[in-house]
């Protein structure tokens, strides 16, 4: 199949490797004409994957004219609050009847859309139409680029869309299961960047594994609750986009959000943290969406609550557990 991937991020490289790898002809789209340029070269993106070796056939472009010309599907991997965007500008291109995947994880700030909602309503704007469908699940890129066993969901409301995209994806190494629960599985993989901050300020607070497992269930008690009320199906959150997701962003090295939580916790101001990064922590910006998001559904989500107000108001994160421990007490169900 022919494939543009839109996004030359650390997930998006990976990706376009991954398929290029399967035997799809693939091109791969980047911001930053430099970057296309040495990759290009050097079959590297040093900049958001060094020191990994890119597929030979594996063609770059700084034009989103080209990344979508005579394309059937265009992967798109920008950052969450870049979606619309660059989508605006990809569907001038764009021809009818392609299958659009998108791979980021995120809910837009001001709107409160998923990338689902925002991808449809720009598609409806501009009269275009297009094939739609969600990939999520646990799955760090640097571990995907190595080959190394990985297993996620693809979901869209026409199942045979979501196992068109299955077969496509799917590889040695990569495993790939189909969902119909586009929120539930979107808000999986949003929402969980939000828990793996929390778990990293707990970790760099030092309160040690048992912290870390309460904030894991709960967070996905607060998941499941804020999930339910958007609309999506509870069993959703107990699979790949889920629970499995959850698990990895909270314990894993290479969990961007996580390592932000770490430095919160370790005393490190957010936007110190932040200047020292070249790639996009989405739970910084997704904690704005899910606080607002919650207090629109009425919702309880006194993790999101607690991070939200480290990131945006200052708080203690040692209060901040202090607070959510000192709430009142309840029934875990």
């Amino acid at each position: 199949m022919d494939i543009g991937v839109v996004g030359a991020g650390s997930w998006g490289t990976a990706l376009a490797d991954l398929l290029a790898r399967i035997g799809h002809r693939v091109t791969l789209w980047a911001y930053e004409s430099d970057l296309v340029l040495r990759m290009r070269e050097t079959k590297e993106n040093d900049l958001y994957l060094p020191d990994i070796s890119l597929h030979e056939e594996l063609e770059f472009t700084n034009s989103l004219a080209e990344v979508v010309k005579g394309k059937e599907l265009i992967l798109l991997v920008p950052p969450s609050q870049l979606m619309r965007q660059i989508l605006r500008q990809l569907l001038l291109h764009l021809e009818d009847g392609r299958i659009l995947v998108s791979a980021s994880k995120g809910i837009e700030n001001e709107s409160l859309m998923t990338m689902s909602q925002v991808i449809s309503e720009e598609l409806k704007s501009a009269g275009r139409k297009a094939d739609l469908a969600f990939l999520s699940g646990p799955s760090f890129a640097r571990e995907v680029a190595r080959g190394l066993p990985t297993a996620v969901v693809v979901a869209a409301e026409d199942v045979a869309i979501a196992e068109l995209v299955q077969k496509v994806f799917s590889g040695e190494f990569f495993r790939v299961y189909t969902n119909s629960d586009v929120i539930g599985v979107e808000f999986g993989g949003s929402l969980k960047n939000v828990m793996a901050l929390a778990a990293g300020i707990a970790d760099g607070l030092g309160f040690g594994s048992n912290t870390r497992a309460a904030l894991i269930t709960r967070g996905l008690s607060e998941m499941t609750r804020l999930g339910v009320a958007a609309g999506a199906e509870r069993q959703t959150f107990a699979g790949l986009a889920g629970m499995g997701d959850l698990v990895l962003t909270c314990t894993g090295d290479l969990s961007r959000n996580r390592s932000v939580g770490l430095e919160l916790g370790r005393g490190r101001s957010l936007q110190d943290i932040l200047a020292g990064m070249n790639m996009v922590a989405e739970g910084v910006k997704t904690t704005i969406s899910t606080y607002q998001l919650a207090a629109k559904l009425k919702v309880s989500a006194p993790i999101t609550e607690q991070v939200y107000k480290i990131l945006e108001e200052g708080k203690d994160p040692h209060q901040a557990v202090t607070d959510l421990l000192d709430r009142s007490l309840k029934s875990e169900v």
